[in-house]
């Protein structure tokens, strides 16, 4: 069963093809930190952006192998593009903005992006 998310002002939606995840990622690295983001991560041909393409802007940052992107109308970031150890590419949702997440209900697993 697919979910759906957005930025905050609507312009960015998307879809995964993908059960609501019960666990997700909490970094501590600068951005994620700062962000408060709780990621999710999926398989690129799970992930469909359905609206919003000409709104999106580009953030990269240290060793700029993910693309974050953000709304340029109300700078939510909902997801970012990037790659998988192995090389496969993968889409990290933030499921802040997965209104059907339960985010209390989350096991949370903390990553130390700080040191890596």
């Amino acid at each position: 069963m697919a979910f759906h998310g957005s930025c905050h002002c609507g312009a960015v939606t998307f879809t995964v093809d993908a059960e609501l995840p019960r666990e997700a990622i909490s970094c501590n690295c600068s951005h994620c930190r700062r962000k408060g983001f709780l990621l999710g991560f999926f398989p690129a041909d799970k992930f469909t952006l359905e609206s919003g393409a000409d709104a999106l802007r580009e953030y990269k940052f240290n060793t700029h192998k993910i693309r974050h992107l953000f709304c340029s109308k109300c700078g939510t970031q909902a997801f970012a593009y990037g790659h998988n150890p192995d090389g496969s590419e993968v889409r990290a949702v933030n499921l802040r903005c997965v209104p059907e997440v339960d985010l209390a209900a989350l096991t949370l697993h903390p990553y130390d992006g700080a040191s890596a």
